[in-house]
């Protein structure tokens, strides 16, 4: 038997949205708990008729409650002869630490029957029968099917039309599993339509972040009708690379170029990355990729200078070429640079419009980071399962958000420039197909 939250889709939302998530939370748990009290101080349930029964309920009055995690209100039973007492606001403050825990656990895993019975007598100071905790349990158990149903459709539900713009990242979370507390990775993939819209196309859990595991994800997208993909972007990890060549065969592929730009960073000298962003600058913000490599070799070959004033130990200032300094004291943030200066630039071939947006995964990071408002509260997640559950359920509510909101691009431009590239590839075949036969 598990339990779960008996939720409204009002309530639901405003816990994983809102940001009184936690208090709302434990003022559910907490109220269903002292029914559960006052049904075993009286023998019976809410309307139930039996022999069994001592009195009968008298509606309910507020009391406030002050906690760590913000003040709740709660519904206190009453019975009409006033018999009925709780101690769980007194046992309460003792093992605060405890139920903040344990409220996460049982909405995001869900617990036995025996470990919701040692919860409720460590709170209330005594112990349930079975037979109350049974009925509370499949009461609320329902609700939580209910939720993995609908983030279960969500998540595989068919995709639709054309999706130009592929952004791909991954999210690392902690779950115990296999006698321990271990990193999971959580791949994400949004999309941007045809119409300009975003999308969040679904999620992945795996072990780890491998080659394997991006082509399961990228099958089962492509399983779900994602077609139409002209450029991704994601970061420079490999075994993602490879998934991208083999399940995405001719997309542009785009390394983040922010992740990039930190890769090169970390090899500069400090006192010279300034001017190491500024060469990047110049190069990556090309108007070419053919633009992007002159710009580069005139560096390296010292045809292109960039002048500026140092100050010396003794305080005097003189003009020096930063590049030089650069190729002096930065050879292998350069080498690191020149490695990646192929795929960075691909973005080029877009539009000028859309590279500002497209050559990062800044808008899936920022997603993540919402998500981990969400999920921080629980640190460690019992298991996969619940990982997949309250991740998707946040995206889930992001997708709707983001799909019915304002377009996030305008996509005119790029429909003229992929009818542009279609018309001169038309061009070149009947050009190669003109091409006279040289016997030999």
């Amino acid at each position: 038997m598990t339990l779960s939250i008996d939720l409204s889709d009002e309530e639901l939302e405003k816990i994983l949205l809102g940001d009184r998530g936690k208090d709302l939370l434990m003022e559910k748990v907490f109220n269903q708990i002292l029914q559960a009290e006052m049904t075993e101080h009286l023998g019976a349930d809410r309307y139930e008729r039996s022999e069994g029964r001592s009195g009968h309920r008298n509606g309910s009055y507020e009391r406030e409650l002050t906690t760590r995690v913000g003040q709740l209100t709660l519904e206190v039973p009453r019975c009409k002869d006033g018999s009925f007492s709780t101690k769980l606001f007194e046992r309460y403050q003792r093992s605060e630490k405890a139920l903040v825990l344990a409220l996460m656990e049982m909405v995001v895993q869900g617990v036995s029957t025996r470990r919701v019975k040692k919860i409720t007598t460590e709170l209330c100071g005594r112990e349930f029968a079975k037979s109350t905790v049974s009925r509370l349990t499949k009461r609320l158990d329902e609700q939580v099917k209910a939720w993995d149903e609908q983030v279960k459709a969500w998540d595989e539900r068919p995709l639709e039309g054309e999706y130009p713009f592929l952004v791909l990242d991954a999210m690392h979370v902690k779950v115990r599993r296999q006698g321990g507390v271990r990193s999971t990775a959580v791949l994400l993939a949004v999309g941007i339509n045809e119409e300009g819209q975003r999308e969040i196309l679904g999620l992945h859990t795996a072990l780890s972040e491998t080659e394997e595991a991006w082509k399961s994800f990228l099958t089962n997208l492509s399983k779900r009708g994602l077609t139409g993909v002209e450029h991704v972007t994601s970061d420079r990890d490999r075994g993602l690379k490879e998934a991208i060549r083999q399940q995405l065969p001719g997309v542009i592929w785009t390394p983040c170029h922010a992740h990039l730009r930190r890769n090169v960073l970390d090899d500069t000298p400090s006192e010279w990355r300034d001017s190491m962003k500024d060469l990047m600058d110049e190069v990556l913000k090309a108007s070419s990729q053919p633009e992007a490599w002159r710009i580069f070799e005139e560096i390296i070959e010292g045809d292109r200078q960039k002048m500026v004033t140092v100050v010396g130990d003794e305080g005097q200032t003189e003009e020096v070429d930063a590049y030089s300094k650069l190729r002096e004291e930065a050879a292998p943030a350069l080498a690191t640079f020149k490695d990646n200066l192929e795929d960075a630039t691909a973005v080029l071939a877009l539009p000028g419009k859309y590279r500002r947006r497209l050559r990062t995964t800044n808008m899936i990071e920022r997603l993540i980071e919402e998500v981990r408002r969400r999920e921080k509260v629980i640190r460690i997640f019992p298991n996969i399962d619940s990982a997949w559950r309250l991740i998707g359920a946040v995206l889930a509510e992001k997708h709707e958000e983001w799909s019915t909101g304002r377009k996030y691009l305008d996509m005119t431009e790029f429909r003229n420039w992929k009818e542009r590239a279609k018309s001169s590839e038309s061009e070149l075949d009947e050009s190669t197909e003109r091409q006279p036969v040289i016997a030999t």
